[in-house]
């Protein structure tokens, strides 16, 4: 895929993050791994007013990279390093998208991940879904706490913040996501009738083995 198609579905997926409800205004932000760097959103724009040349080619420290396109001189995304730092760390991501849904994002708020109480916790590649610690957004702290919760996952939730996918390509980045704040969404009316009752390690294990027969998007490294 040539540079332009790239940027053309990046801004199309980045749209899709407020159409789906994970989003809102210019929350958030996504990125895709690319030859030396990485193509992520700008910073402080409306997805509905970026156009593919909005976005921003950076190396992982930041710096801008040559682009094949006439750019818009924009600044990248203030959580750039949380993607390059995951870019790095995990060679079999090509896309990272960053959202603040509301339902993962008020568990977040309390400093909750997502425990087995149903199957579908698999989906992010383990039995729980972990919620990363505090730090102030755009920092190198935020990012590693980024990186330690998603080891051997496909997602997080970030405390008083939002909620972390990756995926081989955007299109999975983006249904994980969902699938994480729809989780979070039945979690929560889960708990109106207090802690509901979790899986065990030896059902989640065959829950994972399902999935690997499946195909279903599983982490790699898991």
């Amino acid at each position: 895929m040539n540079d332009r198609a790239l940027r053309c579905e990046l801004v199309g997926v980045a749209r899709a993050m407020n159409s789906s409800g994970l989003n809102q205004g210019t929350s958030g932000n996504l990125s895709l791994r690319i030859e030396g760097g990485l193509l992520v959103t700008p910073s402080s724009l409306a997805y509905d007013q970026m156009e593919p040349e909005d976005l921003v080619a950076i190396d992982f420290c930041g710096q801008p990279l040559p682009s094949g396109l006439p750019g818009h001189d924009r600044r990248p995304s203030s959580e750039w390093r949380l993607h390059a730092d995951v870019f790095a760390d995990r060679p079999d991501a090509m896309a990272v998208l960053h959202c603040h849904p509301i339902h993962a994002t008020a568990l977040a708020c309390h400093d909750r991940g997502i425990p087995p109480f149903h199957y579908m916790t698999a989906v992010a590649g383990g039995d729980d879904i972990r919620c990363a610690p505090y730090a102030t957004f755009g920092t190198a702290e935020l990012s590693a706490h980024t990186v330690q919760a998603l080891q051997e996952r496909q997602a997080c939730l970030l405390a008083h913040h939002g909620l972390v996918s990756l995926g081989r390509d955007l299109d999975q980045a983006l249904k994980i996501a969902i699938e994480v704040e729809t989780l979070a969404q039945m979690y929560l009316q889960a708990l109106q009738l207090g802690e509901p009752p979790l899986l065990s390690s030896s059902q989640m294990e065959e829950v994972h083995r399902q999935f690997r027969g499946l195909g279903y998007g599983q982490a790699s490294n898991n």
